[in-house]
């Protein structure tokens, strides 16, 4: 994949430009702020961006502001965030489109190579991938007014998965049930939460909106 990479931290960033180098990619562009990584998508036009959400001048959000401007330049543009910090509005925000091809992870699951491979294969051919540590604090901090109410507790724990990123295929082996049963929860799911079939829109991407605004 051509890869554009924008990260304030130059270790972090000569560490990530080796790696995807070593695994076969081509980073194409190199930046630190938020300003020169929607040049560098405008120019490039990359197969996915992985950007650091707090870069200068202020280290708050200026990673993911831009990573939301150039989604609404190039709707669907394969994004990956990295953070320091669970932050749910982060992820939200990026999913705010319902599209896929949106990441947000922990810049600690860099080091777990294989995961981050996945993430970024995942995320390139339009899935989206949540960080673990984020599907857990939703968990843990839902609300009581819930609009996941109608969910069993096996097709919640379903919907977790996908937040994640997981495929039916993968889901079904982490849940050591057949791919035909978990394609009935993942029915089930869009059904009580009247997503019907629509071309315009990605109906797992919807779900898991549902789930973190829950």
């Amino acid at each position: 994949m051509r890869i554009v990479l924008a990260d304030d931290a130059v270790l972090l960033r000569e560490g990530l430009v080796r790696l995807l180098s070593e695994q076969g990619h081509d980073v194409v562009a190199v930046v630190g702020d938020g300003p020169s990584l929607v040049a560098a998508d405008a120019l490039h036009r990359p197969d996915l961006s992985i950007v650091d959400v707090r870069m200068p001048p202020t280290h708050t959000d200026e990673g993911l502001r831009a990573a939301v401007e150039i989604r609404a330049r190039r709707p669907g543009t394969p994004l990956l965030v990295l953070s320091q910090y669970v932050e749910v509005s982060y992820a939200d925000d990026l999913l705010a489109d319902r599209r896929g091809g949106v990441g947000y992870l922990l810049k600690d699951r860099v080091a777990d190579i294989p995961t981050f491979a996945e993430a970024l294969a995942r995320v390139a051919a339009g899935g989206t991938v949540l960080d673990p540590e984020v599907v857990a604090q939703v968990l843990v901090t839902r609300r009581a007014q819930d609009p996941l109410t109608p969910l069993t507790p096996r097709e919640r724990e379903v919907l977790a998965l996908m937040a994640e990123g997981r495929s039916n295929t993968a889901i079904a082996r982490y849940l050591v049930v057949s791919e035909g049963a978990v394609e009935k929860h993942v029915g089930n799911i869009f059904a009580k939460l009247a997503l019907p079939p629509d071309e315009d829109v990605n109906r797992r991407v919807l779900a898991v909106l549902a789930f973190l605004r829950a």
